[in-house]
């Protein structure tokens, strides 16, 4: 099989490809199109930005990406926009001109491209500022200010994409995706297995336990381009639509292991405003287009933004191994550093999370060294109810603190059952140092954590008993 993908109106096809080949590569050595550039090779600066579509019924839903973590086979049966598809005629290029957004310029074609799928309506950028679509593009020349110009200037405008979705309908695959190659240097033939549904995952998966799953590769990216390692079998979620899902109802929210932060987001932030926020800052908006909950999940990172608010709100996970299926609490998923509750060929097919009863108080609360895109030093997220001035329940957990997402089972029975007041808080928030022993590493000390920790706790109280007591530098700020 061979990766057929639409490059302005033109059908492309790739044969003998290594599938953990990147766009970015492909375009800059295969195509000669260098105007998508290597800054990072992380996902992080965005100067490799792209913009991909695919087919969403009889529409296309456009997406920002990173193309410098994207793989090859990952595009197949898409649509792909450079810089160069621009033609240097595009709105976003005249007002860069005209308002002098380029300095050096290599971060500019990024900047362009982002910009332009805020203009196209790319996904997450309804009604979204411009700063937030930008975020996830780094300028070392600091000209951030004649950009976020240039981004206003440019109204979203209805494209027709009348051609590229009969293309694209011709590109539409009904066998899933299976490409073999030998790669001579590592001494070893490469796969890359994308079934089309749930079914044929996890048949895929019982054939082959040992291969890597992939869904958007804003983990499993790095891992290539920056650790290279030697990916021999690769599983590709990325065209299972029945993982895609995303159900709201009075229970709660319900999402598919695949389905994108920025699909998820509005859903999220319905269930609670904290979810929503927390969601804006994970990453820029490409690596938000590309990275997937399911995936933010099953990688197991402690500093994952995800999963402490969801343990807080007592989600859980359906997992599935061929035609079985279990359901478990997301806290019992994490064992241990680098080890999930998750047996050969079985993957996540779903995370649920119940909406909480309105008297619910829920803070959710992210600290990083740099405000957008960036990760964790210690994400802390609370769930508490009080009836009565009694604490009734507590679910505090903490990303940061230990080698897993864990919860603060000490600070929670401080609070149970205890008056919801300020010696309380204090004690629960003395008990932390019994639930982590934190590391230190470059996002923070061993003792900044800690103490960050219990300032979360007892922000929380300052937060519920004086609305009006500015509690971060910003709030003081506007007064």
């Amino acid at each position: 099989m061979s990766v057929r993908f639409l490059l302005d109106g033109d059908i492309h096809e790739l044969t003998d490809v290594d599938p953990t080949m990147t766009v970015l590569e492909m375009l800059r050595y295969r195509l000669g199109r260098t105007g998508t550039k290597e800054g990072c090779a992380e996902g992080d600066c965005g100067a490799c930005t792209v913009v991909v579509g695919e087919l969403d019924g009889n529409a296309i839903k456009w997406r920002s990406l990173n193309a410098c973590i994207l793989f090859v086979p990952m595009i197949d049966g898409r649509a792909l926009r450079t810089v160069e598809s621009l033609c240097g005629t595009h709105p976003v290029q005249r007002e860069m001109v005209a308002r002098h957004g380029s300095q050096c310029g290599f971060c500019t074609p990024g900047f362009v491209m982002s910009l332009y799928g805020r203009s196209i309506g790319a996904a997450g950028t309804a009604d979204t500022p411009v700063a937030d679509v930008i975020a996830g593009n780094l300028c070392r020349c600091t000209g951030y200010g004649p950009i976020l110009a240039a981004g206003e200037a440019v109204a979203p405008a209805v494209i027709d994409d009348s051609e590229a979705i009969a293309a694209l309908q011709s590109l539409t695959r009904t066998e899933p995706l299976a490409l073999s190659y030998n790669d001579a240097l590592a001494g070893i033939e490469r796969r890359w297995i994308a079934p089309r549904s749930a079914d044929q995952l996890a048949a895929a998966l019982v054939e082959n336990p040992a291969a890597q799953i992939v869904a958007g590769a804003t983990d499993v990216g790095l891992w290539v381009t920056k650790q290279h390692r030697v990916l021999e079998t690769i599983i590709s979620l990325g065209d299972v639509a029945d993982l895609a899902g995303v159900e709201e109802d009075e229970r709660g929210v319900t999402l598919g292991a695949g389905v994108r932060y920025v699909d998820a987001h509005a859903a999220l932030a319905r269930l609670h405003p904290d979810l929503g926020e927390l969601v804006r800052r994970i990453g820029g908006l490409q690596v938000r287009s590309s990275g997937t909950i399911g995936g933010n999940i099953a990688n197991g990172s402690p500093i994952g933004d995800m999963p402490p608010a969801l343990i807080a709100l007592n989600a859980t996970l359906t997992l599935r191994r061929g035609d079985a299926r279990r359901t478990i609490a997301l806290e019992s998923f994490f064992l241990r550093y680098g080890a999930q509750d998750r047996a050969e060929g079985e993957f996540i097919e779903a995370v649920h999370i119940p909406r909480p009863e309105p008297a619910t108080i829920i803070r959710i609360v992210k600290l990083s060294k740099r405000f957008d895109s960036d990760i964790s030093a210690v994400c802390g997220a609370f769930a508490l109810t009080v009836a009565n001035g009694v604490v009734g329940s507590a679910r505090i957990a903490f990303g940061g603190m230990a080698g897993t997402p864990q919860r603060a089972k000490a600070a929670e029975a401080a609070l149970i059952g205890q008056p919801w007041s300020e010696a309380t808080v204090e004690r629960a928030a003395n008990a932390l140092v019994q639930d982590y022993t934190p590391l230190t590493d470059v996002r923070g000390s061993s003792a900044y954590r800690l103490t960050v920790a219990a300032n979360l706790l007892r922000r929380l109280w300052i937060e519920q008993s004086n609305a009006a007591e500015p509690t971060s530098v910003l709030d003081a700020a506007l007064g």
